[in-house]
């Protein structure tokens, strides 16, 4: 797996650039990924981003937009809002975990 230096620090980062170590991942790291692909990180974006690592933690893979309405509790279209057009990829790649299955 490839290495690349994100907010001054060393992360694992698989050929899309999905980062591959959980424990590499940053608040500050999550800052420079959401600015990347142009999304202006809110309150509310943060809860799914903080749902999403503790679900994987839990689940050992990245929750899907259906999961994270209905466990996580913020509807599909509110994810569309706040990820636009690829919204499962999008809050993934912020939240440093794999692709969810399905995802192309």
């Amino acid at each position: 797996m490839p290495v690349i230096e994100i907010a001054g620090k060393q992360v694992h980062v698989n050929e899309e650039g999905f980062l591959t170590e959980y424990d590499e991942w940053s608040e500050d790291i999550a800052k420079v990924l959401a600015q990347q692909i142009d999304v202006d990180l809110t309150d509310e974006h943060w809860k799914v981003i903080n749902f999403l690592r503790d679900d994987y933690k839990t689940e050992g893979e990245s929750a899907t937009t259906r999961r994270v309405q209905t466990v996580g509790g913020i509807p599909v279209k509110q994810q569309f809002v706040l990820f636009p057009k690829k919204p499962a990829k999008k809050m993934a790649y912020i939240a440093g975990l794999p692709k969810p299955k399905g995802c192309v």
